[in-house]
């Protein structure tokens, strides 16, 4: 398509229009890859319009998502990859709707730069598009804004919101969980997009080798393990909520176990978890001997290799964990429900 709009003086001023309509036509091959039976229009709209299937639903209910990728995107910049950051935007939006049981219909993004550089933009976009692929979303619209004097010229931000569905019927809610019940850790793959800021402090990043191969690493470089995406686990625990009744779920983020699992504990109940179990990841290791930093500490700041913990009753476990692993996931027991009126974690 041909744009006739353009501006000399807002040029002048460091904001690209013609750029802005480039970075549209690159991005639309990614999203077209998103589209799924809701889609009901092409970017460049004002709105993005989604018709959802409410088949055999009695009541649904929305559940929304919002979360950006922080300061990983700092990796980004200094590796000069920008094709893998938009998957961390959606995984970190869509992991928290399906919490709550909801299959995620649609996602936005939005990208704010210094410099509307389209070809940057398109990767960024397809990384998104790529996200949205994995969690069955689509890619209905977004918003990039070039922003010169207020972002470097080499730098981004990169924000997105996911809407997802479920029945009011199927909600998880925690109501159901009981003494007894299972603690299934499902595998992260990596530091996902959390604790970035105690990493590069823990690194140096911006003086570090980012590139070189290192054994403590499995052969990865560090730029290459902490740029690893942060995993989707949307399709698999879709699969095993059509089979196992799931009495609660977590989205291990910033703040680690302490913080995220007992947002899954209903009062009166606590999670006890066997830090022996917990298979912690290479990456975790090099980072607490590298910075020093006590083993609370780490459990309290990252994922330290669970992604996601799910509850189930006991009788479901073996169930679950075959669902899990037929799904493609590494899933395995760290802990199970206890009874305790002061805590809703504890590490053992």
């Amino acid at each position: 398509m041909e744009y006739k709009s353009n501006s000399e003086s807002y040029a002048a001023a460091g904001v690209d229009i013609t750029a802005g309509y480039r970075a549209v036509e690159l991005m639309k091959s990614h999203i077209a890859k998103t589209q799924n039976e809701g889609s009901t229009t092409d970017i460049g709209g004002f709105g993005g319009l989604f018709v959802p299937n409410l088949t055999g639903m009695k009541t649904p209910v929305l559940v929304s998502g919002t979360d950006g990728v922080g300061t990983k995107l700092k990796l980004a910049f200094l590796m000069d990859k920008h094709d893998t950051v938009g998957i961390d935007c959606v995984a970190m939006c869509v992991n928290d709707v399906i919490c709550c049981g909801a299959a995620p219909l649609f996602f936005l993004d939005y990208i704010a730069c210094g410099k509307n550089v389209p070809e940057k933009i398109a990767d960024i976009v397809s990384g998104v598009a790529e996200g949205c692929v994995m969690s069955g979303a689509a890619l209905i619209g977004g918003e990039t804004a070039e922003m010169p004097g207020f972002y470097p010229v080499d730098e981004y931000d990169l924000a997105g919101f996911a809407v997802g569905i479920v029945d009011k019927e199927k909600v998880i809610d925690n109501k159901k969980m009981k003494e007894g019940d299972v603690v299934i850790a499902l595998a992260s793959s990596g530091v996902h997009s959390n604790g970035f800021s105690l990493v590069r402090k823990v690194f140096d990043v911006e003086k570090a080798d980012l590139k070189t191969p290192l054994p403590e690493l499995e052969g990865k470089s560090l730029g290459e393990a902490l740029l690893t995406p942060t995993k989707i686990y949307v399709k698999p625990v879709l699969a095993l909520l059509k089979e196992v009744e799931v009495k609660g779920i977590s989205h291990i983020t910033g703040g680690g176990f302490y913080e995220n699992i007992p947002r899954s504990i209903p009062d009166g109940l606590c999670a006890e978890i066997n830090k022996k179990d917990v298979r912690v990841l290479p990456l975790f290791n090099l980072i607490m001997k590298t910075g020093n930093i006590p083993e609370h500490d780490m459990f309290n700041t990252f994922n330290m290799g669970v992604g996601m913990s799910i509850v189930v009753s006991a009788k479901d476990v073996d169930k679950a964990l075959e669902i899990l692993k037929n799904a493609g996931e590494d899933a395995y027991v760290i802990g199970k429900i206890i009874k305790d009126e002061n805590d809703k974690i504890k590490l053992i």
